[in-house]
């Protein structure tokens, strides 16, 4: 049903906004306003039945935004994070981050289409020429902008379409749940996992190459040997997680080169081991200079001296690496005589 097909006396009164007004060429001014087309009334405009159909489409999207931000929180708490799924023609995929998305997505786009339909079928859609005017507003000029905010809240009819007023508030309100919901995405908190490693009392060093347990003879001086704790094995699940934290590196020194005493009473024979993690970004440390005795991260090359505690002196890094104290067994080999002290690796928030 167009505007042509309704009698006249039935169309709503328009303002006269210039529709359908043109001015002539003439010397003062070559060239014609050609005007605006003849306004032509939506179905909405001239049938309260229609009106109310879109009122229940916008509410209708507004009201499936709510519903999928609330299956985007029951997705986030319900679906493990390891889970896959198939998805033609995508393959595997995350179960929880399609999930996610495809929530997240809906809520946002009902929401805009919810949005767009209203403002298409609803509001008032006279288009309004406005001549060019000053940058600075002349108090006639303020006081016809507030009149134009009013009138175009009048015309949205927000106050009367109280159905899709508070469908879209309750879409708007619940939609940034989604974003705090995210932020449980940064991951449970550390507690004092970041503290601890592998190492404990009577934990063999395992030298990382051959896979077998270091004897002191097994160490010369000025070599460099990496090591992991006994019963770590590259097989674990957790393999990663625990070698970025237990992950050491020995190195055999004169007993007289040491020049700190706690790193001499915790060294056996000269035989120190420090954490192989950068204490700046928590890169792995394997660049040694024998004759000087420092370790050199590659990545922002801070500068550690082993002879000295494994003291910074030039870089970025914020802190000494950590030293693991170590003896031997009855059987002759390696040992850890207990965990790091201090947390290996960059500083974090809630180290003290």
């Amino acid at each position: 049903m167009s505007s042509q097909d309704i009698p006249e006396e039935n169309l709503p009164a328009a303002r006269d906004h210039g529709h359908g007004a043109v001015s002539v060429a003439d010397e003062e001014n070559p060239f014609a306003d050609p005007g605006l087309p003849p306004h032509e009334p939506r179905i909405q405009d001239i049938d309260e039945r229609a009106a109310k159909r879109s009122e229940r489409v916008v509410a209708l999207l507004f009201t499936v935004s709510m519903l999928a931000t609330i299956a985007f929180i029951v997705a986030y708490l319900v679906i493990p994070n390891d889970e896959s799924i198939f998805v033609f023609p995508i393959g595997h995929v995350s179960a929880m981050n399609f999930a996610l998305g495809l929530t997240l997505g809906v809520a946002l786009f009902c929401i805009g289409a919810g949005a767009v339909h209203w403002a298409r079928t609803l509001m008032s859609d006279v288009e309004v020429p406005a001549e060019r005017h000053p940058i600075e507003a002349s108090p006639d000029v303020r006081a016809q902008v507030h009149a134009d905010f009013r009138e175009g809240a009048k015309e949205s009819a927000i106050g009367r379409r109280k159905l899709i007023r508070n469908t879209m508030f309750g879409a708007l309100a619940l939609v940034p749940l989604s974003g705090v919901m995210l932020l449980g995405g940064l991951g449970p908190a550390p507690g004092t996992k970041l503290r601890h490693t592998l190492w404990a009392k009577g934990k063999r060093l395992i030298n990382m190459n051959t896979n077998q347990p270091l004897r002191p003879e097994d160490v010369i001086v000025g070599s460099l040997t990496f090591a992991k704790p006994d019963g770590l094995e590259e097989t674990a699940e957790d393999f990663q997680n625990e070698i970025a934290k237990a992950a050491l590196m020995i190195v055999r020194l004169q007993p007289g080169n040491i020049k700190d005493k706690r790193e001499l009473d915790w060294s056996h024979e000269g035989i120190v081991a420090f954490s192989k993690i950068c204490t700046h970004v928590g890169c792995p440390i394997s660049l040694y200079e024998q004759q000087t005795h420092h370790v050199l991260c590659p990545c922002h090359q801070s500068t550690f001296d082993l002879s000295d505690g494994a003291r910074v002196i030039f870089g970025p890094a914020g802190h000494a690496l950590p030293q693991l104290r170590i003896g031997v067994d009855s059987e002759g080999y390696l040992q850890a005589l207990g965990d790091f002290e201090e947390p290996v690796g960059p500083a974090f928030w809630e180290r003290g």
